[in-house]
């Protein structure tokens, strides 16, 4: 169970703080929801309390596992499939699982082939994704804006030997 200012993270939305708990009357059921408001783009997102095993929903990493992310970020990307749609459901199922070390896979291994090859509009879209999930966990972890995490990461890729 989570409490209001709680950080914590689901899966394929990102980071956010437990803003409030409210009860609410969605298709004529009542149930207790977190308030969840992201801290990209201002969003808020209702979480069923008692959904929140199903979904996935976690708090954030501790500050110290911060350097593991940059690790696997500058990893070496693995062998991947040739074909797209495995590509794709692969590297869906590593963001459904909500692992930040899954997701800075994912960011890493389309950052790189991005650069190596170019992305289909879908992979592109699941790259713009996966950096937002990413990059709002490590906002609310490190307490910096997005504009230095962002160029953080795009400094580890342009380190990558083309």
């Amino acid at each position: 169970m989570f409490s209001v200012g709680d950080r914590v993270v689901y899966p394929m939305h990102g980071a956010g703080v437990i803003e409030s708990i409210e009860d609410k009357e969605i298709l004529g059921a009542w149930k207790k929801y977190y308030v969840m408001k992201l801290p990209l783009g201002e969003m808020k997102v209702l979480i069923p309390i008692d959904s929140i095993s199903q979904v996935g929903l976690r708090g954030v990493i501790e500050k110290e596992a911060v350097p593991e992310v940059f690790v696997v970020l500058q990893g070496d990307q693995p062998e991947l499939s040739t074909n797209w749609n495995r590509r794709y459901r692969n590297h869906l199922e590593k963001i459904k699982t909500g692992d930040i070390f899954e997701v800075a896979e994912v960011v890493r291994n389309l950052m790189l082939r991005d650069r190596e090859k170019g992305l289909s509009t879908g992979e592109s879209k699941m790259l713009d994704t996966a950096r937002q999930i990413l990059v709002s966990e490590l906002i609310l972890v490190q307490d910096i804006e997005q504009a230095e995490i962002i160029s953080n990461l795009d400094n580890i890729f342009e380190q990558v030997p083309k």
